[in-house]
C-alpha cells in the first residue's frame, strides 16, 4: 500500500509559479512510476507529466510542455511538480498516483494507476 499527500497548491496570478509536491509513504519509492493529472470543474481528469522509476525519463502533456517540470527526490519519497509561467487554463485541482514498475517507463493513462493523493487545489488569477 501506497499513500499520497499533495502540497503546494495555492492561488497565483498568471504568469506566476507554484511547486507542488507529492510525498509517498508506505512502500520503496523508487520502484513506482509516477504522474500528475489535473481536474477542473465539470470536466474530465487529464494527463499533466509523468516521471519513470528511474526519474530518468519524462513526459508532458502539449498544454504544459516547456512550462511544468516534473522531478523527483527518492530520499524524501518525494515527486515534484514545477508549474512555470501560469495561465487561467491552469486552474484545476492537481493529483499525484504511482503505479509499481518493473521496466522504466513513463505512464501517462490514468487507469493504470493503483494509488491516488488527495489532491490540492490550483487556482490562477487573470
Amino acid at each position: 500500500q501506497v499513500q499520497l499527500v499533495e502540497s503546494g497548491g495555492g492561488l497565483v496570478q498568471a504568469g506566476g509559479s507554484l511547486r507542488l509536491s507529492c510525498a509517498a509513504s508506505g512502500r520503496t519509492f523508487n520502484r513506482y512510476a509516477m504522474g500528475w493529472f489535473r481536474q477542473a470543474p465539470g470536466k474530465e481528469r487529464d494527463f499533466v507529466a509523468a516521471i519513470s522509476r528511474s526519474g530518468r525519463n519524462t513526459y508532458y502533456a502539449d498544454s504544459v510542455k516547456g512550462r511544468f517540470t516534473i522531478s523527483g527526490d527518492d530520499a524524501k519519497n518525494t515527486v515534484y511538480l514545477q508549474m512555470n509561467s501560469l495561465k487561467a487554463e491552469d486552474t484545476a485541482v492537481y493529483y499525484c498516483a504511482a503505479v509499481s514498475s518493473f521496466v522504466d517507463i513513463v505512464i501517462i493513462t490514468s487507469n493504470t494507476y493503483d494509488y491516488w493523493g488527495q489532491g490540492t487545489q490550483v487556482t490562477v488569477s487573470s
